[in-house]
């Protein structure tokens, strides 16, 4: 294992048992690149953080318990300790059907039938702990528990499915793919914008042209 600290050549750290000397300022998986290790998998946006590929467990220097992150938002620090995890699926298929909902006065029964494990969280909030990006995951859990769909839905709309909570759950409730559910009925119960509406319909029926010298229409192009 290699020595921890910085020195003239860069920020010395461990990725996944490999001893890397990387340039200050990159994240965790740009080093990985730039160290020439090969890419195989935990890989996605590759540095936006909206797919939650690249999972990580990572250790710092003076620290007990690794914590959770995600590659390509973590800076490389002197003595860090990081190792990719595999993706953690759904512990079982939640199969259902948004066009069957009717209405909002189904919500309960359906979380419920689809869900049965959310109501027996423990409120440990392991599954707040292993979000990487904040979101009060345990909270979700309570409010779709309850019926409050809406509620639960706009907790998670910065979800990016890394599983990470669905790994650190003792009841199994997969809470990533229970905050997905809560997102696809908010958004099968609420109204399309109408102008949108009007756009696709145009659009279906050939009537929305295209015109090619409107402004804007070619970034490229000399200005005239």
């Amino acid at each position: 294992m290699a020595a921890s600290g910085s020195d003239d050549d860069g920020v010395r750290l461990v990725l996944d048992g490999h001893a890397v000397v990387s340039r200050p300022g990159l994240s965790l998986l740009q080093a990985w690149i730039a160290a020439g290790l090969p890419l195989t998998e935990n890989v996605g946006c590759l540095g936006q953080g909206v797919c939650g590929a690249c999972r990580v467990l990572v250790r710092r220097p003076g620290q007990r318990i690794a914590g959770t992150a995600l590659a390509c938002e973590v800076p490389v620090e002197a003595g860090m300790q990081v190792a990719f995890i595999d993706h953690f699926p759904a512990h079982r298929p939640h199969a259902y059907d948004l066009a069957a909902l009717g209405d909002s006065w189904s919500i309960p029964e359906q979380i419920d039938r689809v869900f049965p494990e959310a109501r027996h969280c423990r409120h440990c909030s392991g599954c707040d702990r292993a979000c990487p990006k904040g979101i009060e995951v345990q909270r979700m859990v309570n409010l779709a528990a309850a019926g409050q769909v809406f509620a639960a839905a706009e907790l998670f709309d910065h979800c990016v499915m890394c599983n990470l909570c669905v790994a650190a759950c003792p009841e199994h409730i997969d809470p990533a793919h229970l905050g997905q559910f809560t997102r696809r009925m908010s958004a099968a119960l609420t109204l399309r914008p109408a102008d949108l509406m009007q756009r696709l319909h145009e659009i279906e029926q050939g009537g929305q042209a295209i015109d090619p010298e409107a402004p804007g229409a070619r970034p490229d192009a000399p200005p005239a």
